[in-house]
């Protein structure tokens, strides 16, 4: 049994319904007990839907830190909410258009027409009209099927419920057994079809957390770092935390998925950095689409270079 004397109880809430491998560095440092060794007890949650996203349990003082998508994180800074990233988790987009080849879908441009599931969020129908008409088709064309959370497996798209997805992950629900031939199932990359750059994930907190107790801070960081980049190094060291963690789901999924997404996590081999970049162009793209209204805000919504310096250096 976990002893927790003299240790700080910290939660940390997840970005989706379940932990999928994204996650692999919180999970592999609580393994190696490094969260202890910074006088830390982690406790690794999910997001309860009927209360909201993982920034509002965030935000209403239910956890210490967060994952999150960065624009969700963007639309709450532009709306006034102490909230701000304090790392990148990934370095790239992972949302896919998925389809099957007997739809005769080659590229984005081909969806004008077409039937696509998808959750027809602001920025989502941004994202895929800016795909198509960067490829030259008609988005106004697009036939929007709207799924909800929900995302499409291929034999979905078989039986005629559309034609098309968007949102589903490279890194994991297109790596998920299908009862179709890999060779009928297509996927591509948003990275890899003119979207715009930006951190998929960035790991957030409260301002008065980064205010009054740093050092919380400052540890979190230091033993999440140690995790991801180990689980970078070796990915599938964290597969008997996920086993242990998410036991429903299969061991060459698990391992797949680790393989897949390890790379999104470290910038030239580090971890965390909010590249001002990435953040710049995607926070732009945002306030071009109506998103946003403050084209600046990713500045406040990130913390200083210098201080996350200070906050990684060791005491």
């Amino acid at each position: 049994m976990l002893n927790v004397q003299n240790l700080t109880p910290t939660t940390l809430v997840l970005e989706y319904f379940h932990p999928w491998p994204n996650s692999a560095g919180f999970y592999l440092a609580r393994q190696h007990k490094w969260y202890e060794d910074n006088k830390l007890d982690l406790h690794i949650t999910v997001p309860d839907p009927w209360h909201g996203d993982s920034l509002e349990h965030l935000l209403q003082a239910r956890a210490d830190f967060a994952v999150a998508p960065v624009n969700r994180l963007l639309v709450r800074r532009n709306g006034g909410e102490p909230l701000r990233a304090i790392a990148a988790i990934n370095h790239c987009a992972l949302e896919t258009i998925q389809t099957l080849k007997s739809k005769n879908i080659h590229r984005p441009r081909d969806l004008a027409g077409r039937r696509l599931a998808m959750n027809p969020t602001p920025r989502g129908l941004a994202m895929v009209r800016h795909l198509v008409a960067t490829d030259g088709g008609d988005p106004d064309s697009i036939q929007i099927v709207d799924m909800g959370f929900k995302e499409l497996r291929p034999e979905d798209l078989q039986n005629g419920i559309a034609d098309a997805s968007f949102g589903g992950y490279w890194a994991w629900e297109a790596l998920m057994d299908s009862s179709l031939p890999q060779e009928e199932r297509l996927t591509w990359r948003l990275d890899q079809l003119g979207a715009p750059a930006y951190h998929s994930y960035v790991l957030c907190t409260r301002d008065e957390i980064l205010q009054s107790r740093p050092d919380k801070v400052r540890a979190f960081l230091r033993a999440s770092e140690k995790g991801f980049l180990a689980a970078a190094q070796d990915p599938l060291s964290a597969l008997s935390a996920y086993e242990l963690a998410t036991p429903y789901f299969p061991t060459d999924l698990l391992s797949q998925s680790l393989k897949a997404i390890a790379p999104t996590w470290l910038h030239k081999g580090q971890w965390g950095e909010l590249r001002h970049d990435v953040m710049a162009e995607y926070t732009h793209w945002l306030a071009d689409n109506a998103i946003l209204s403050d084209r600046e805000i990713w500045r406040s919504a990130i913390v200083d270079p210098d201080f996350r310096v200070s906050l990684l250096k060791h005491s």
